[in-house]
């Protein structure tokens, strides 16, 4: 099931961000990086490809889900996977304008081209140590900023 946590907040509103990942390792991580990130943030997670488009979409349970500014994205999960996710987003009309980073273990070219092929925003091969991955996730935020002030930046949060 989803789950929340949140950095504190500054005086600006917080990035929404959505983590789908079934890795439960992974998402601990992530929710370490981010809480000790220096961008204000909301961490949201799914654990799998039908339950991160119900979130997006605000369907079933999730119809008071927040607006997501950023979508992390593993490629391997069961039920649905990063791809066909990443298909489904990229062909809505309402969701087309998220970022997506995919941050993935498959460092293969032919992963790589793909995701590109679908329009993502970022493909990030997650490290293998944990401080390699701290310092990537980290990063993610800053990247959000940059996109948000660029050509990416979704109507409804002008």
């Amino acid at each position: 099931m989803p789950f929340t946590t949140s950095a504190p907040v500054a005086a600006s509103r917080p990035v929404e961000i959505l983590l789908v990942d079934d890795n439960p390792t992974d998402v601990l991580l992530a929710r370490e990086a981010f809480a000790r990130g220096k961008v204000a943030n909301r961490l949201h997670f799914a654990e799998d490809g039908e339950k991160a488009l119900a979130f997006l979409r605000r369907e079933g349970g999730f119809a008071n889900a927040p607006g997501v500014d950023i979508v992390l994205l593993d490629l391997n999960m069961p039920r649905k996977g990063g791809r066909e996710v990443l298909a489904e987003l990229k062909a809505d009309p309402q969701l087309s304008e998220i970022p997506v980073v995919i941050v993935t273990g498959s460092p293969f070219e032919g992963e790589v081209l793909k995701a590109y092929n679908l329009d993502v925003d970022c493909y990030i091969t997650k490290p293998i140590d944990l401080a390699q991955f701290m310092k990537v996730v980290r990063s993610i935020p800053d990247f959000q900023i940059t996109i948000m002030t660029g050509r990416r930046i979704r109507k409804d949060h002008v």
